[in-house]
């Protein structure tokens, strides 16, 4: 439909130059009534020119079925989602808003499998496990990159504003479990590893998957979904072994790949605005749905197989800086906001945000905008994945 969006690429508005497909291709003109022979030519030279009229049209569906599925113009604000060279290059920098909770004793991994979305006891000694913690309402308080550390120890990367009050409400269930929880940000400090340089310094050492898990002599390396070709690692260890060695990248190159992974991070603007499939966490592999209970569990698993929800996680990119928390607009229904912006970066001039969005704003006729249904225009980008809509 002319002006929709699709779960994974944008498709051009009607006027946009790529109308001519909904056209019909002109019939050959209808020879004369004259002379056999006359017939005859004209009849052949018709149906030349209706085979040659055919595939010139053919060439411009071609054509514009590509134009639709390409990267939007460099003069569209959407092009802000193209990787600049330097982040290809990468480098290491200290993660002052990430932060690192350890669960450590004989009851460490039964309590973290009471708690959270994934199941952590699936995963080997070299994996890691994305997982978010649910209120009772299924809403996603925090969200964690989980991984074993020792036999009887787990780290849980989550972002800085929340790791207080998580550590907070995940010690008041730990009873009578052999489990000691505690903040270990200072003791363990996360870097961010990316690009080139990154796969150089870490060598051979280099999860080959996401999600893997390398221990190092002096601390591990947890991959993180890549990016357009360019890997991603979290680095925890002592303050001693940090990887100064790297060339030092910025916050807004690591932020900006963190925001186009599709992989949302909760922070403190967004805790408990998110039951998990509104930020497709099932989809990147955040849930399982068939292990035991954890709270929230009834609420997502209704959203999943009774097909209640009607939001999803899209890119969206625009000039106008954007951060977690502000609200979405849509032409169709200015009255109320169509979605929440849940991560954002900004570099260069542009801005990219993961945003939770209706599903319906993602096929309607007209645009987005921030914070007002007259507010800076944004541009939907496609998501490194498949998106899965709601069918029903």
């Amino acid at each position: 439909m002319p002006g929709s969006i699709d779960s994974s690429t944008r498709v051009p508005r009607k006027g946009s130059g790529c109308s001519v497909h909904h056209q019909a291709a002109p019939a050959a003109a209808k020879p004369a009534n004259s002379s056999s022979a006359s017939n005859f030519f004209i009849s052949f030279m018709g149906e030349a020119q209706t085979l040659a009229l055919a595939l010139a049209w053919a060439r411009m569906i071609i054509v514009c079925m590509t134009v639709a599925a390409s990267p939007p113009s460099e003069t569209s604000p959407a092009a802000a989602a193209a990787l600049p060279a330097s982040l290809r290059t990468g480098g290491a920098l200290p993660l002052a808003d990430w932060g690192l909770i350890r669960a450590r004793g004989a009851d460490a991994l039964s309590f973290l499998q009471g708690q959270l979305t994934n199941d952590l006891a699936l995963a080997g000694a070299d994996q890691a496990r994305l997982a978010g913690y649910c209120s009772a309402k299924g809403r996603l308080m925090a969200s964690f990159v989980a991984w074993r550390a020792a036999p009887d120890e787990w780290l849980l990367a989550c972002s800085a504003d929340l790791l207080a009050p998580t550590l907070k409400r995940l010690s008041m269930f730990v009873l009578r479990a052999k489990c000691q929880l505690s903040n270990a940000s200072a003791e363990l400090p996360l870097w961010g590893l990316a690009g080139d340089a990154a796969s150089a310094w870490l060598g051979n050492a280099l999860p080959p998957q996401a999600w893997g898990v390398a221990a190092m002599a002096d601390g591990q390396a947890v991959r993180l979904p890549d990016v357009d070709g360019v890997p991603r690692c979290l680095w925890a260890g002592p303050a001693v072994s940090a990887p100064t060695g790297l060339a030092p990248s910025s916050a807004d190159a690591w932020r900006w790949l963190e925001v186009q992974s599709g992989v949302v991070r909760i922070v403190a603007a967004t805790a408990e605005a998110f039951v998990p499939q509104m930020v497709n966490f099932e989809i990147v592999g955040g849930v399982n749905f068939k292990k035991g209970c954890y709270p929230g569990q009834e609420v997502v698993a209704r959203s999943q197989y009774r097909g209640t929800l009607k939001r999803r996680g899209a890119l969206l990119a625009g000039s106008a800086e954007m951060q977690p928390g502000q609200e979405v607009f849509h032409d169709a229904d200015p009255g109320q906001p169509a979605g929440l912006v849940a991560l954002s970066a900004s570099l260069g001039g542009q801005s990219l945000a993961f945003v939770e969005l209706k599903l319906a704003a993602l096929t309607a006729e007209g645009a987005l905008h921030l914070g007002a249904a007259d507010g800076p225009l944004l541009q939907p980008q496609a998501l490194p994945y498949p998106l899965l809509q709601d069918e029903s």
